[in-house]
């Protein structure tokens, strides 16, 4: 049966010679087909943190990946920028044109999760395979050895998979912990990628003005919170650098044992004397500039 529009809708229909008039509409051509029109794959790369430690409001707040993209020609450009590595920012940089979130600061993103992160790229842009000279702990000789960057493994951190009974997990995501020797209970904060910065320009600073070391104390002045629930700079910098070797000692392992990280150690055998040990796999140059 046909439709009575006109019912329907209350609109008369069109002459039939109306419509017959009417200019035609040209169709469209379909899209020609080839081209070079490439969209780089992207992958989601698993974070140490699992997104624990980071406030509520952050993009990786209890997210426990991130997607990237993969590297390109244009990446690899930023990596050898000689004005960008000079800066020391080159890897940021190219961090923050792989991130797909660009609401993730890459100087907030926590030192493992920021390492997980580089060795992802790293495999994207040119494959698991890592050749670099090592000088063999046996005979000393160095030689070129190639490293699976694909072997490496997430660690959340000893709090989280141990149960460590000294460190204690805030609401907040920090840490809180009792020196031996003094008891006082200590907070503290997990590395970031502005902390790394930070301490790398003091120890530059230093090193042009011959003044010694100090990176230890350093870090614990910079993750440290409060210290018996005083939270003024001064006067946490003093405790530090007066406080027993024992207790500073023991809460450097209690930050390594808590941080979440990349685990980049590796079985080793020498092909020069047949040494065999595990080793970290050193990030040298080679890592993202490969001969």
């Amino acid at each position: 049966m046909a439709r009575n529009n006109q019912a329907r809708t209350g609109v008369a229909e069109a002459p039939t010679d109306a419509v017959e008039n009417e200019t035609p509409v040209e169709p469209k051509a379909p899209p020609k087909p080839g081209g070079l029109a490439y969209v780089a794959p992207t992958e989601f790369v698993e974070l140490p943190s699992e997104g624990r430690y980071y406030p509520p409001g952050h993009p990786l707040y209890k997210q426990d990946t991130v997607e990237i993209r993969y590297m390109t020609a244009k990446d690899e450009d930023i990596l050898t920028s000689q004005t960008l590595l000079r800066k020391g920012v080159a890897v940021d940089r190219m961090l923050e044109n792989l991130l797909i979130n660009q609401d993730i600061d890459v100087d907030d993103l926590l030192a493992g999760d920021k390492s997980a992160l580089i060795l992802a790229a790293r495999i994207s842009g040119y494959g698991s395979s890592y050749q670099t000279r090592v000088t063999c702990p046996g005979c000393k000789i160095a030689s070129v050895y190639d490293f699976d960057l694909d072997a490496t493994s997430t660690s959340p951190g000893t709090v989280v998979t141990e149960g460590v009974e000294e460190v204690e997990i805030s609401p907040n995501g920090t840490f809180l912990v009792t020196l031996p020797t003094t008891e006082y209970q200590v907070e503290f904060r997990l590395l970031t990628g502005k902390d790394e910065k930070y301490l790398t320009e003091a120890a530059n600073k230093k090193s042009k003005m011959n003044l010694p070391d100090s990176n230890s104390t350093e870090l614990l002045k910079r993750l440290i919170i409060s210290v018996n629930d005083v939270t003024n700079s001064r006067e946490v910098s003093d405790f530090v650098d007066n406080m027993p070797a024992l207790d500073s000692r023991f809460l450097r392992a209690c930050v390594i044992g808590a941080t979440p990280n990349v685990d980049m150690s590796q079985e080793y055998s020498c092909s020069n004397c047949g040494y065999e040990s595990e080793m970290e796999v050193p990030l040298t140059a080679d890592f993202f500039w490969p001969g």
